[in-house]
């Protein structure tokens, strides 16, 4: 499957390999930092910043673990249907990539928001109030 960037060439995911063996843009770090400290919006706007700045392929990565932070902030927001679109985002940037990659546990992360949003539509849109909050997981990574 190759995505589209935003100059609607193709990504193949055969260059996804060597974009996994550099180091994390700056803005990447200060999101994962904030995201695990459950700072969503504000890991989003990192996340985003380190996005619009880099022209690799890793760019795409970056915003899969964007949008994954926007689901766990949807949910928070008790936003069950912004969830719902972010996680679809979220799954399609995400899926494509290694399980590590750059140091980051990817494999985790889809699960552990795919395990968020399991429990979030068996609660519904009505009770999403009770979702348990230990469901919202920390990015596994490994620093430099």
């Amino acid at each position: 499957m190759a995505l589209r960037n935003p100059d609607e060439t193709f990504v193949e995911p055969s260059q996804f390999g060597s974009a996994c063996t550099g180091k994390l843009h700056p803005m990447a770090l200060k999101g994962i930092e904030l995201f695990n400290n459950r700072h969503y919006w504000e890991a989003h706007e990192a996340l985003e910043q380190a996005w619009l700045d880099e022209t690799g392929p890793v760019r795409h990565l970056y915003k899969g673990i964007l949008q994954a932070g926007v689901t766990y902030l949807q949910v928070e927001r008790r936003n069950f249907v912004g969830m719902a679109k972010m996680y679809e985002r979220c799954r399609k940037w995400l899926a494509p990539w290694p399980d590590y990659c750059r140091q980051i546990n990817i494999k985790q992360l889809r699960t552990d928001v795919a395990s968020m949003v399991e429990a979030a539509g068996i609660l519904g849109p009505e009770r999403l109030d009770e979702i348990d909050p230990d469901l919202f997981k920390a990015i596994v990574w490994t620093k430099d």
